[in-house]
């Protein structure tokens, strides 16, 4: 049959992909390591310190969850030579469908993991800070900053990672002014740092009787979570610390106590706040290490070039200034400015279908640091 034919060779095109995946992930070397891991935790006073406990049983974890995903794939990789084999011998086309379906999935995850191996930054495999800001549109940026909150929520369910909501300043009219929330899953930043600069979003605007054509901008801000504790001076003076009452989602605690904490760093210009904490005190301590880990990622740049790789480069929050567009009227097109990866499937996209802007990110990047420097 010519179609299995096709998935014969599509499928040993993926042997030679696969075993750089195994290699560059060091298969071996985590096996080792989960070894180590295990041996700690059967040791008695290993949840004494449960910070310690934590972090250990979140590598283990993820060691084993990206193991198992690897001699997944080679089953997978198996079980379709099998069935190509039995789909030869009976001839039967529903055979050569599921070989399609199962060539598809095995592709898809390849993929995943082949962009894993992209992710070595220093702070990559670390928890992300998001944070949305609207810009340039009045009460229609409120409304795509609230759309875009949804799409990183979703994008984070979709790939298990837990999304918890550090502070929110809702429009005045619809939608939402500012958000951050924190992302927690292994390689979350490596995966978000792609989204930092500012989203476009064309189309007609429910909040226009005339129903025109509106355009809005919205800025996304990308950190890590760096969870160890930073030893990085911060002078009283250089800094300005405003306590607020909390407003938005946040149970039964939000709008009853001025528990909410905004700190303005000088001679940066840096401001983080906070308002997820039950106290004024987790609030700030909270602030205080988001600063820190901004304060700490600029200071170990020895130039902008090098500062954008991680923080972004700075962006003004309006026309021009787009890494992405997401056009919905006249025609639809989500497309990055960036790497010129684009889809027409919008739906997909706001539902949380990002990876393919995030890959095609990290394979530039990837690209970038392989060219050869010019003369």
């Amino acid at each position: 049959m010519v179609e299995l034919d096709n998935y014969k060779s599509e499928l040993l095109s993926l042997r030679t992909p696969l075993q750089e995946v195994w290699d560059s992930l060091d298969v071996a070397g985590k096996k080792n390591r989960i070894t180590e891991l295990d041996k700690m935790m059967e040791e008695p006073d290993f949840w004494n310190d449960p910070a310690r406990a934590a972090k250990i049983s979140s590598e283990l974890k993820n060691l084993k969850d990206t193991v198992a995903q690897l001699e997944g794939l080679s089953r997978q990789y198996e079980d379709i030579e099998v069935l190509i084999e039995m789909g030869y011998e009976e001839e039967d086309p529903a055979i050569a469908e599921e070989v399609g379906a199962l060539l598809g999935e095995l592709e898809d995850e390849l993929e995943a993991l082949r962009m894993e191996t992209l992710l070595s930054g220093e702070f990559d495999a670390d928890n992300a800070i998001l944070t949305l800001r609207a810009g340039a549109g009045g009460t229609e940026s409120c409304d795509w900053c609230s759309m875009l909150y949804r799409m990183y929520t979703r994008w984070a369910a979709k790939k298990g990672f837990e999304v918890e909501l550090l502070d929110m300043l809702e429009g005045e009219e619809a939608g939402i002014k500012s958000v951050t929330i924190q992302i927690n899953g292994y390689h979350a930043y490596g995966l978000l740092k792609s989204e930092h600069g500012v989203h476009r979003l064309v189309r007609i605007s429910p909040f226009n009787a005339a129903g025109k054509r509106e355009t809005s901008f919205v800025s996304c801000d990308v950190m890590p979570d760096i969870e160890e504790d930073l030893d990085i001076e911060i002078p009283d003076d250089d800094i300005r610390i405003d306590v607020f009452r909390s407003s938005g989602a946040g149970g039964q605690k939000v709008n009853k106590t001025s528990s909410a904490i905004r700190i303005t760093h000088f001679p940066t210009g840096i401001v983080v706040q906070c308002q997820n904490e039950r106290s004024q005190y987790q609030n700030k301590d909270k602030a205080m290490q988001m600063l820190k880990a901004k304060l700490l990622i600029l200071k170990q740049q020895a130039n902008l070039e090098k500062a954008a790789d991680i923080r972004g480069v700075v962006r003004d929050n309006n026309f021009g200034s787009q890494i992405r567009s997401y056009v919905l009227q006249p025609y639809t097109m989500v497309k990055d400015l960036r790497t010129n990866v684009e889809t027409g499937n919008t739906t997909a996209v706001l539902d949380g279908d990002i990876d393919r802007f995030i890959y095609g990110f990290l394979k530039m990047k990837a690209l970038e640091k392989q060219a050869p420097v010019q003369p």
